[in-house]
């Protein structure tokens, strides 16, 4: 039954690329847009402010998606997906988890905890959980736990990323685990997700390439931020959520800190999400290194496009350079 889950998820992309959840920043609009382009969207629960607006962006997303497969059925419609973070602190853990259990999304990711009561629900409707993880422990707990799979969040990934080499990560924990693996670290070109399938992932879980789409909740000046900088402009510091992430320097240094003497934050408390005065995304802005190729503001639909052209123009040149190779 796993099995045929995951492949089924697998069948129902156009391209192997998930929408990264990233906090204030993804919407139903922005899933909806992603799943219709035929990549996974997903979003974080804790994007919608209340249960009552979760509940809303649930019903909006399950009822579009549905509306869109009835009227394209000839067209791969992607399935879409939440994250919902497991840590104690999460103050709606209970809430939300029915909600999950209500609005049956097929993907499910879970973030900094135990993801066996999720796996419990999940599996009742068939979908799957991906649970992310910075390193080989946490990826281990997570399958003991009963995930379906991972998310490799390594080096260079905008917000909280982890510090191993992607390349590194893959191989490891390919020696003890064979089920879908999702990587993430500063990918944002076509070419970057045929490089993350050679590695042996499956998907290529893109963030920071989709902050500055039209469709994004992301601050007008910030998507003006990610398109003028570069992986200089990047620093990883535990400073804001008392986990290591990597922020934009230039919205650090727009609110007076001196992005070389930040000071710990004393402890780890997602409950400070749901409060709409929350400093650490509002006003200072997360991104990845791989923030390069931004040059402009463009629709989800236009973003992924470029994405695919990259991906099948590197298929193209390395099959044209292998077959040299075999001339030789």
């Amino acid at each position: 039954m796993r099995s045929e889950a995951i492949e089924r998820i697998r069948n129902s992309v156009d391209l192997p690329v998930i929408v990264a959840p990233m906090f204030l920043i993804n919407n139903p609009k922005m899933v909806i847009n992603s799943c219709a382009s035929g990549v996974i969207g997903t979003f974080p629960a804790l994007n919608a402010r209340t249960d009552e607006m979760l509940e809303d962006w649930m019903r909006e997303i399950t009822s579009e998606l549905k509306r869109l497969k009835q009227e394209n059925p000839d067209k791969k419609i992607a399935p879409w997906g939440i994250n919902f973070i497991v840590h104690r602190s999460n103050k709606r853990y209970v809430e939300d988890l029915e909600l999950i259990r209500k609005y049956q999304p097929p993907v499910v990711i879970t973030s900094l905890g135990d993801p066996g009561p999720v796996v419990e629900i999940v599996r009742e409707y068939d979908g799957i959980v991906l649970s992310d993880v910075i390193n080989i422990k946490f990826a281990k707990k997570a399958i003991e736990k009963g995930a379906d799979g991972l998310v490799l969040v390594a080096s260079g990934a905008g917000g909280h990323a982890g510090t191993y080499n992607p390349i590194s990560f893959v191989h490891e924990v390919r020696e003890f685990f064979d089920g879908p693996i999702a990587l993430s670290g500063g990918m944002s070109k076509g070419e970057d997700i045929l490089i993350s399938e050679i590695l042996g992932a499956d998907y290529a879980y893109i963030g920071t390439r989709f902050i500055p789409s039209e469709e994004s909740m992301a601050q007008a000046r910030y998507k003006e931020m990610l398109v003028e900088s570069s992986i200089e402009d990047i620093v990883y510091t535990d400073a804001f959520s008392g986990i290591h992430a990597n922020y934009l320097i230039p919205s650090i240094e727009g609110m007076g800190l001196d992005p070389n003497n930040l000071k710990k934050k004393d402890k780890i408390d997602f409950s400070e999400l749901r409060n709409k005065e929350v400093k650490a995304w509002k006003d200072i802005w997360g991104a990845g290194q791989g923030i390069g190729p931004i040059t402009k503001v463009q629709t989800v639909a236009e973003i992924v496009e470029e994405l695919k052209e990259g991906y099948e123009q590197a298929i193209k040149e390395v099959a044209e350079k292998s077959l040299k190779t075999l001339q030789k």
